[in-house]
């Protein structure tokens, strides 16, 4: 199933089949060594219980797990012990109710291949919803709001993270809500879906003008300390620009680049100088400055509609 955090397809929670060696997220650990903070104050002593929120992306070793009181601690595999081994001598506060595969109400495929910019080698980047057990909501350990598996190229927020960054108008976010390639999609999902359009406000120009920005200094600075340009940055950069303008114009993200896909790979190959995609990005942002003195949609995002929808899912969840 697609939705799995496993790369051969097993649920997270599977761990005590002992057929993975390399914890995905969504397992729950034990640590090995003392948990530290600033200045090497004890956080939690050894044997504390966590859930791995990020595996290792390439050549990092590190996990990043979360403890039930919010602190996150990056660990070694061999500073961590999956909990099932321990299930019998310590205490579980998450219990058995913590299964990714049953949790995700929706996933889809962002990225390149949601683009119409793939090519033979391009990964897929699954994204995703899941809705936390009510006992974990209602109880003092809490839950983790996103949790990320680099192998496997996915990214789960719990529901209550994800309608936050929808209304705050980020780009990753509103991309899931309109990509073209939808794995799974469940009555809770299709409620958000039917919805997705209340979350479009003119505060599109702010965040997407704020990551084209980011992408463009990043750009001058290694133009200037290195002399080279990442043109994977750079296509991204005007696609950003392009993708904002059309929300702003038309109230829906096209996810797909269509007739602008030849020309942005032709950047992503760097086959154009850098000087002609500057001129490009200029001519972009201010087509993008007209289009929100133009745009029809409203200055801030329906917030009552999404908090009408997480608390219908929390009182759903309940049942």
């Amino acid at each position: 199933m697609g939705n799995c955090l496993r790369p051969n397809g097993e649920c997270a929670m599977a761990e005590h089949h002992n057929k993975i060696q390399i914890p995905s997220a969504g397992t729950q650990v034990v640590s090995q060594i003392e948990i530290r903070g600033t200045n090497n104050s004890l956080i939690h002593p050894r044997g504390a219980v966590g859930i791995i929120t990020r595996t290792p992306a390439r050549h990092e070793a590190d996990f990043l797990v979360r403890f039930p009181d919010g602190f996150e601690s990056k660990l070694r595999r061999d500073e961590f012990e999956v909990l099932q081994t321990f299930k019998s001598q310590l205490p579980d506060p998450l219990g058995d109710e913590f299964d990714m595969d049953r949790l995700v109400v929706y996933e889809c495929v962002v990225g390149s291949r949601a683009y119409g910019l793939e090519h033979a080698e391009s990964d897929t980047d699954k994204r995703g919803i899941y809705v936390a057990p009510a006992r974990l909501v209602w109880s003092l350990f809490g839950y983790p709001e996103q949790i990320e598996d680099n192998a496997a190229e996915t990214c789960y927020w719990e529901m209550r993270k994800f309608l936050v960054m929808a209304l705050k108008a980020n780009p990753n976010i509103l991309e899931c809500l309109y990509s073209p390639i939808v794995l799974k999609h469940t009555p809770i999902a299709d409620r958000l879906l039917e919805m997705r359009g209340k979350f479009l406000s003119q505060m599109v120009f702010q965040t997407f003008n704020g990551y084209a920005m980011s992408q463009f200094k990043k750009i001058e600075r290694d133009v200037r300390n290195q002399g080279a340009v990442r043109w994977k940055h750079a296509m991204h950069l005007v696609r950003l620009l392009i993708t904002g303008a059309r929300i702003l114009r038309e109230g829906e993200v096209p996810v797909d680049v269509g007739k602008h896909r030849e020309k942005l790979l032709t950047v992503k190959r760097g086959d154009l100088s850098w000087e002609t995609v500057d001129r490009w990005r200029v001519e972009l942002h201010a087509d993008f400055e007209t289009a929100l003195k133009e745009t029809k949609l409203p200055e801030r995002p329906d917030y009552a509609a999404a908090n009408e929808l997480l608390l219908a899912v929390r009182e759903e969840s309940a049942k």
